[in-house]
């Protein structure tokens, strides 16, 4: 590993599949920690949901090492166990209690790795009446609040884009295995962290749920437009596609009112306050159409950012990636290509830090066991003892397997 890197020497044990476990050990990966991938034989099962999965797998399993073992197996469960006993932590998205049934559980991998940060997560808690429950991001967002404040006013509830709460629970995992790790480098007790998804979409929607609780007003559906200031986050029509805008303090309206050559409006009574464009905003909304309509979505912004003004062109990911700031940020690095083909560029950390090599995460995800028999190896085993392994089915690695083949007589070939 990098031994620039933040993380380097921290090694950490993943069972996870999908986004929310995999995004907090990629983040790992990304600071330097060596991140062992245990996958099931045939692989994590976003590698076989078409293009949607492999943009799962393919985001947030960059630079970790792949191990395929068959966990329904003792022998499998005693790799895995050996794998812990070498790890400062392990996180899994399991059904809750399926560790502790497989004998890879916190309090029992403690015997052997008294240090170990253990993380779990899940959909809907550990404890509690919904424990067992499946969970996925829809699911959170449903239960939580965020489709009901999402979409037309007059409309369904939608979802969000995107997977959302996945991602905050990956953060939030993140955030709390790194104060756990650095808790235990200055002597303290080593942690149990449990995630849910459901925890984490309250959590981002903070904002609106204390204020909820200050008014008592169930939030609704609005739009883009916020429901209690305009406008804010309000969709202006251009003459290439849409702009957001914010401009709802006093001396921000006075200034888009004067940009736009309407100063009257100031004092007009039907926008004159935030109470006013609110009750009015349709006829808000025809006059900034009206005055933006003839100029595309780039220029808007730049002469509303000019005079001060919040604004931001609404772009889809082909714009995005091309973007000025994107590319001068470099937040879509590229990234190695490997045979099988993958994506060539990545999504990079949000942050940059002087002791971490921005290239650290420009490694591509691993194949299916690609590290199964490097990995077995640095845990002691020798050759033999893994090609029988790999015969038995227990755990998987094509090229050792091949090896193994090749190494045999023709006679027990299988044509």
């Amino acid at each position: 590993m990098n031994g620039r890197a933040p993380l380097a020497g921290v090694r950490v044990i993943d069972f996870t599949q999908y986004i929310a476990g995999p995004g907090a050990t990629s983040v790992l990966a990304d600071l330097g920690a060596d991140v062992i991938k245990v996958e099931p034989l045939s692989g994590e099962a976003t590698r076989h949901l078409g293009s949607f999965g492999l943009g799962m797998f393919h985001a947030y399993n960059r630079a970790k090492r792949s191990v395929a073992l068959d966990l329904s197996d003792e022998r499998a469960r005693t790799v895995a166990a050996d794998l812990i006993a070498t790890s400062d932590v392990v996180v899994q998205n399991l059904r809750p209690g399926a560790m502790d049934r497989m004998g890879l559980g916190a309090e029992r991998m403690r015997q052997s790795n008294p240090s170990l940060v253990y993380v779990s997560i899940s959909g809907f808690g550990e404890h509690g009446s919904d424990a067992k429950r499946a969970g996925l991001d829809i699911a959170a967002q449903a239960e939580s609040g965020i489709m009901s404040i999402t979409g037309e006013a007059d409309g369904e509830p939608q979802r969000v884009g995107f997977a959302v709460v996945d991602v905050a629970t990956a953060h939030a995992a993140a955030q709390a295995i790194l104060a756990a790790l650095f808790h235990r480098e200055r002597g303290g007790e080593p942690a149990d962290i449990q995630v849910s998804l459901i925890e984490s979409a309250i959590n981002i929607q903070a904002a609106n749920v204390v204020e909820y609780f200050g008014t008592g007003v169930t939030p609704r559906r609005s739009g883009n437009g916020q429901p209690g200031a305009a406008p804010a986050a309000d969709l202006i029509r251009t003459s290439d596609g849409h702009v957001v805008l914010s401009a709802y303090t006093t001396p921000h309206w006075a200034t888009l009112c004067q940009i736009i050559g309407r100063p009257d409006l100031i004092d007009d009574p039907r926008l004159n306050s935030i109470e006013a464009r609110l009750e009015h905003r349709a006829f808000m909304h025809e006059v900034l159409d009206a005055a933006f309509s003839g100029m595309t979505s780039e220029e808007c912004v730049a002469w509303l950012a000019g005079h001060g003004l919040v604004a931001g062109a609404v772009r889809d990911y082909a714009q995005m990636a091309e973007a000025p700031t994107v590319r001068q940020l470099g937040v879509l690095p590229e990234i190695e290509q490997r045979d099988g083909g993958g994506p060539g560029r990545y999504v990079r950390l949000p942050y940059r830090m002087s002791i971490l090599d921005d290239a650290l995460g420009a490694r591509s995800a691993p194949q299916v066991g690609e590290h199964t028999a490097s990995v077995l190896t640095e845990l002691g085993l020798d050759r033999p003892r893994i090609t029988e392994l790999t015969r038995a089915g227990v755990v998987a690695d094509p090229a050792h397997a091949v090896e193994a083949i090749d190494d045999e007589p023709d006679e027990s070939r299988v044509i």
